[in-house]
């Protein structure tokens, strides 16, 4: 493993930012459902190229493109109706919790559509293996894999299935998410200070990570990217992500041993640690790498929650794509 590095570069605060450039950022960025799982196809493939575990990266691509193609036959679904959205905008609540939200079947027959895609192309594999011991898992066995992915719990999950139910539950979430306007209207949130909004505001559920942007009006502006849904709210930087400090903030990478300290700063992807909640999440800066994406490129930079983890960091956040043996999620 490559050795570590704390940054020390100056870093503007998006007020700063906004300031210069004589701009008010979105409060939201909203997933698209045409790009948003096949961006991350074309990611997955250009990391197996050269990443060490290329044949994780090929599979997580396999899944991604499965779920692009279960969101594109996904049927009409019950979604939050005026009265509960009012009721949910007047207590600043996530008006689709990913936990109390009563599930559609429907997701279901996504993660069908995800396992028939993937075990065709994995004929013969463990991969297929873990598909089929899947396939005979009872509609309710599936609902209390579902519940406990959602919950951020690992006691009783089925490690080795969950980035497929995960998979479909995403795929679920950015449906219904991209199927109603109301559930993307800003004065649906309005009551809510972004600033201090540590989960999802639509659903409630932790980020993946936070994400700068590089293009128009969102230009050097820091958002979190929720780990179930795919919406994206504005935080501004050089702030911890679960407990609002911007006092003890520090950010390290992984860089080659013979490679100057100056680089780590320099890094497309950092982990932004706090000292006061002993917690991280990484940021990553499309402005030094316009290809990354924050599931793909979370799985591919494992190494760097090694590191955290060496570091007796927590992480706040979770992708439901890497599930390990223990709950590192920090609710």
């Amino acid at each position: 493993m490559g050795s570590s590095s704390e940054s020390v570069v100056r870093i503007m605060s998006a007020e700063e930012i906004v300031a210069g450039a004589g701009r008010v950022p979105d409060n939201f960025i909203w997933p698209d459902r045409r790009t948003w799982f096949l961006e991350r196809v074309m990611r997955f493939k250009q990391l197996a190229r050269n990443h060490p575990t290329a044949p994780y990266m090929e599979l997580m691509s396999a899944i991604a493109q499965a779920q692009h193609e279960a969101l594109a036959e996904f049927p009409e679904v019950r979604l939050p109706d005026k009265a509960y959205l009012a009721e949910s905008a007047k207590h600043g609540v996530a008006p689709l919790p990913a936990i109390e939200w009563q599930r559609d079947s429907a997701w279901r027959d996504a993660l069908h559509h995800i396992v028939n895609k993937v075990s065709h192309q994995y004929k013969g594999t463990e991969v297929e293996a873990v598909l089929q011991k899947l396939s005979n898992l009872s509609e309710s066995e599936l609902e209390t894999q579902a519940d406990l992915i959602l919950a951020g719990s690992v006691s009783g999950l089925d490690v080795g299935a969950a980035p497929f139910i995960g998979a479909a539950l995403q795929v679920y979430w950015l449906h219904m998410i991209s199927s109603s306007e109301e559930l993307r209207s800003g004065s649906q949130y309005a009551s809510l200070n972004l600033d201090e909004t540590a989960n999802c505001p639509c659903c409630g559920c932790p980020p993946v990570a936070s994400v700068t942007h590089a293009s128009a009006k969102v230009a050097g502006q820091r958002y979190l990217v929720c780990s179930l849904c795919g919406t994206q709210w504005n935080m501004v930087r050089i702030r911890c992500t679960r407990c609002f400090t911007e006092e003890g903030i520090t950010y390290m990478s992984l860089s080659a041993a013979e490679t100057p300290d100056e680089r780590a700063a320099k890094a497309a992807i950092q982990a932004e640690t706090c000292d006061s909640c002993n917690s991280y999440l990484k940021i990553m800066h499309t402005e030094r790498d316009p290809s990354l994406d924050p599931f793909a490129d979370d799985i591919a930079s494992i190494a760097l929650d090694v590191l955290m983890s060496e570091n007796n960091k927590v992480k706040h956040g979770s992708n439901p794509m890497l599930v390990f043996a223990s709950d590192t999620n920090t609710e």
